[in-house]
Protein backbone atom coordinates (compact mmCIF):
# COMPACT_ATOMS: atom_id res chain seq x y z
CA UNK A 1 0.00 0.00 0.00
CA UNK A 2 1.44 3.36 -1.00
CA UNK A 3 1.70 5.38 2.20
CA UNK A 4 3.41 8.79 2.29
CA UNK A 5 4.97 9.53 5.71
CA UNK A 6 2.24 12.04 6.63
CA UNK A 7 -0.40 9.33 6.38
CA UNK A 8 1.47 6.39 7.94
CA UNK A 9 0.05 4.81 11.10
CA UNK A 10 2.61 2.80 13.06
CA UNK A 11 1.25 2.89 16.60
CA UNK A 12 0.62 -0.74 17.71
CA UNK A 13 -2.38 0.16 19.86
CA UNK A 14 -3.98 2.12 17.02
CA UNK A 15 -3.38 -0.73 14.57
CA UNK A 16 -4.96 -3.24 16.95
CA UNK A 17 -7.94 -0.96 17.42
CA UNK A 18 -8.37 -0.67 13.64
CA UNK A 19 -8.45 -4.46 13.26
CA UNK A 20 -10.84 -4.93 16.16
CA UNK A 21 -13.18 -2.22 14.86
CA UNK A 22 -13.56 -3.80 11.42
CA UNK A 23 -16.66 -5.93 11.02
CA UNK A 24 -15.62 -7.60 7.78
CA UNK A 25 -12.15 -8.07 6.31
CA UNK A 26 -10.94 -9.62 3.04
CA UNK A 27 -8.44 -12.49 2.90
CA UNK A 28 -6.33 -12.37 -0.27
CA UNK A 29 -3.90 -15.06 -1.42
CA UNK A 30 -1.85 -15.40 -4.58
CA UNK A 31 -1.99 -18.93 -6.01
CA UNK A 32 -0.91 -20.76 -9.13
CA UNK A 33 -4.49 -20.32 -10.34
CA UNK A 34 -4.49 -16.56 -9.75
CA UNK A 35 -5.57 -14.28 -6.94
CA UNK A 36 -8.15 -15.60 -4.50
CA UNK A 37 -10.17 -13.34 -2.16
CA UNK A 38 -12.78 -14.03 0.49
CA UNK A 39 -14.64 -11.49 2.66
CA UNK A 40 -14.97 -12.80 6.20
CA UNK A 41 -15.22 -11.64 9.82
CA UNK A 42 -12.00 -12.12 11.75
CA UNK A 43 -11.07 -12.33 15.41
CA UNK A 44 -7.80 -10.82 16.64
CA UNK A 45 -5.85 -12.60 19.39
CA UNK A 46 -3.48 -9.73 20.33
CA UNK A 47 -1.52 -11.82 22.82
CA UNK A 48 -0.36 -14.33 20.18
CA UNK A 49 2.85 -13.10 18.56
CA UNK A 50 4.43 -9.68 18.14
CA UNK A 51 1.53 -8.28 16.10
CA UNK A 52 -1.19 -10.71 17.15
CA UNK A 53 -2.89 -13.56 15.29
CA UNK A 54 -6.07 -13.49 13.22
CA UNK A 55 -8.70 -16.23 13.28
CA UNK A 56 -11.68 -16.84 11.03
CA UNK A 57 -13.33 -19.52 8.94
CA UNK A 58 -14.18 -20.21 5.31
CA UNK A 59 -16.78 -22.44 3.73
CA UNK A 60 -15.32 -25.88 3.09
CA UNK A 61 -16.53 -25.56 -0.51
CA UNK A 62 -14.45 -22.40 -0.96
CA UNK A 63 -11.43 -23.37 -3.11
CA UNK A 64 -9.19 -20.71 -1.60
CA UNK A 65 -8.09 -22.81 1.38
CA UNK A 66 -7.12 -25.77 -0.81
CA UNK A 67 -4.92 -23.73 -3.18
CA UNK A 68 -1.37 -23.31 -1.82
CA UNK A 69 -0.53 -19.65 -1.29
CA UNK A 70 2.47 -18.21 -3.07
CA UNK A 71 4.15 -16.19 -0.34
CA UNK A 72 2.29 -14.34 2.38
CA UNK A 73 -1.43 -13.90 2.55
CA UNK A 74 -2.83 -10.37 2.89
CA UNK A 75 -5.85 -9.29 4.90
CA UNK A 76 -7.53 -5.99 4.01
CA UNK A 77 -9.25 -4.14 6.85
CA UNK A 78 -11.35 -1.23 5.60
CA UNK A 79 -12.05 1.74 7.81
CA UNK A 80 -14.37 4.70 7.25
CA UNK A 81 -13.94 6.70 4.03
CA UNK A 82 -15.37 9.86 2.54
CA UNK A 83 -15.20 12.03 -0.57
CA UNK A 84 -13.60 15.43 0.06
CA UNK A 85 -14.97 18.26 -2.06
CA UNK A 86 -12.72 21.19 -3.02
CA UNK A 87 -15.52 23.42 -1.75
CA UNK A 88 -14.57 22.42 1.81
CA UNK A 89 -11.23 24.27 1.56
CA UNK A 90 -11.14 27.96 2.57
CA UNK A 91 -8.04 28.22 0.35
CA UNK A 92 -10.26 27.63 -2.68
CA UNK A 93 -11.49 31.24 -2.44
CA UNK A 94 -7.90 32.47 -2.44
CA UNK A 95 -6.34 30.73 -5.44
CA UNK A 96 -8.70 28.02 -6.82
CA UNK A 97 -5.76 25.58 -6.85
CA UNK A 98 -7.63 22.70 -5.25
CA UNK A 99 -8.92 19.33 -6.46
CA UNK A 100 -11.17 16.63 -5.06
CA UNK A 101 -9.69 13.80 -3.03
CA UNK A 102 -10.73 10.93 -0.78
CA UNK A 103 -10.01 10.55 2.92
CA UNK A 104 -9.91 7.06 4.42
CA UNK A 105 -8.50 4.71 7.00
CA UNK A 106 -7.07 1.36 5.86
CA UNK A 107 -4.95 -1.44 7.25
CA UNK A 108 -3.20 -4.36 5.56
CA UNK A 109 -2.01 -7.35 7.59
CA UNK A 110 0.40 -9.93 6.16
CA UNK A 111 1.34 -13.41 7.26
CA UNK A 112 1.12 -17.13 6.48
CA UNK A 113 -2.41 -18.48 6.09
CA UNK A 114 -2.86 -21.71 8.06
CA UNK A 115 -6.05 -23.74 7.79
CA UNK A 116 -7.41 -26.27 10.29
CA UNK A 117 -10.29 -28.72 10.44
CA UNK A 118 -10.32 -30.05 14.04
CA UNK A 119 -13.92 -29.88 15.37
CA UNK A 120 -12.88 -28.71 18.85
CA UNK A 121 -10.85 -25.80 17.46
CA UNK A 122 -13.64 -24.85 15.08
CA UNK A 123 -16.21 -24.89 17.88
CA UNK A 124 -13.99 -22.68 20.04
CA UNK A 125 -13.51 -20.27 17.13
CA UNK A 126 -17.17 -19.90 16.19
CA UNK A 127 -18.06 -19.56 19.88
CA UNK A 128 -15.60 -16.68 20.33
CA UNK A 129 -16.68 -14.99 17.10
CA UNK A 130 -20.32 -15.26 18.11
CA UNK A 131 -19.67 -13.91 21.60
CA UNK A 132 -17.86 -10.91 20.12
CA UNK A 133 -20.67 -9.92 17.79
CA UNK A 134 -23.57 -10.81 20.10
CA UNK A 135 -22.15 -9.12 23.22
CA UNK A 136 -23.90 -5.78 22.68
CA UNK A 137 -27.33 -7.28 22.02
CA UNK A 138 -29.93 -7.17 24.82
CA UNK A 139 -30.49 -10.92 24.54
CA UNK A 140 -27.28 -12.39 23.07
CA UNK A 141 -27.58 -15.59 21.07
CA UNK A 142 -25.04 -18.30 21.98
CA UNK A 143 -23.77 -21.24 19.98
CA UNK A 144 -24.93 -23.47 22.84
CA UNK A 145 -28.52 -22.33 22.19
CA UNK A 146 -28.63 -24.52 19.06
CA UNK A 147 -28.88 -28.33 19.22
CA UNK A 148 -25.49 -30.00 19.58
CA UNK A 149 -25.98 -32.31 16.59
CA UNK A 150 -26.94 -29.33 14.42
CA UNK A 151 -23.80 -27.40 15.42
CA UNK A 152 -21.60 -30.42 14.75
CA UNK A 153 -23.10 -30.70 11.27
CA UNK A 154 -22.52 -26.99 10.62
CA UNK A 155 -18.89 -27.30 11.69
CA UNK A 156 -18.32 -29.96 9.05
CA UNK A 157 -19.11 -27.31 6.43
CA UNK A 158 -16.33 -24.90 7.41
CA UNK A 159 -12.54 -24.74 7.66
CA UNK A 160 -10.71 -22.60 10.21
CA UNK A 161 -8.14 -19.93 9.38
CA UNK A 162 -5.18 -18.98 11.57
CA UNK A 163 -2.96 -16.14 10.36
CA UNK A 164 -0.02 -15.09 12.57
CA UNK A 165 0.60 -11.47 11.61
CA UNK A 166 4.16 -10.94 10.34
CA UNK A 167 3.78 -7.24 9.51
CA UNK A 168 1.21 -4.47 9.35
CA UNK A 169 0.71 -1.46 7.10
CA UNK A 170 -1.62 1.20 8.44
CA UNK A 171 -2.77 4.34 6.68
CA UNK A 172 -4.87 7.26 7.90
CA UNK A 173 -5.34 9.72 5.02
CA UNK A 174 -7.09 12.54 6.86
CA UNK A 175 -6.04 15.78 5.17
CA UNK A 176 -2.78 15.94 7.16
CA UNK A 177 -1.13 17.44 4.07
CA UNK A 178 -3.41 20.50 4.21
CA UNK A 179 -3.10 23.60 6.37
CA UNK A 180 -5.02 24.01 9.62
CA UNK A 181 -7.78 26.10 8.03
CA UNK A 182 -8.37 23.63 5.22
CA UNK A 183 -8.41 20.71 7.69
CA UNK A 184 -11.01 22.54 9.75
CA UNK A 185 -13.03 23.17 6.59
CA UNK A 186 -12.94 19.49 5.63
CA UNK A 187 -13.95 18.46 9.15
CA UNK A 188 -16.87 20.90 9.14
CA UNK A 189 -18.02 19.88 5.66
CA UNK A 190 -17.95 16.17 6.43
CA UNK A 191 -19.53 16.62 9.86
CA UNK A 192 -22.53 18.24 8.14
CA UNK A 193 -22.91 15.37 5.65
CA UNK A 194 -25.79 12.91 6.08
CA UNK A 195 -23.67 9.76 5.89
CA UNK A 196 -22.28 7.98 8.94
CA UNK A 197 -18.93 7.35 7.23
CA UNK A 198 -18.47 11.04 6.44
CA UNK A 199 -19.13 11.98 10.06
CA UNK A 200 -16.74 9.28 11.25
CA UNK A 201 -13.97 10.69 9.06
CA UNK A 202 -14.76 14.23 10.25
CA UNK A 203 -14.15 13.19 13.85
CA UNK A 204 -10.73 11.75 12.97
CA UNK A 205 -9.28 14.74 11.12
CA UNK A 206 -6.46 16.28 13.20
CA UNK A 207 -7.11 19.87 14.24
Amino acid sequence: MYTPPAFREDDPAALRAMMQAAGLATLVTATAEGLQATPLPLLLAPEEGEHGTLYGHLARANPQWRLPALGEAMVLFPGPDAYVSPSFYPSKAEHQKVVPTWNYVALHAYGPAEFFEEPARLLDLVTRLTERHEAARPRPWAVADAPDAFIRAQLRGIVGLRLPIARLEGKRKLSQNRGAEDRAGVAAGLAAAPGEAERAIAALIPR
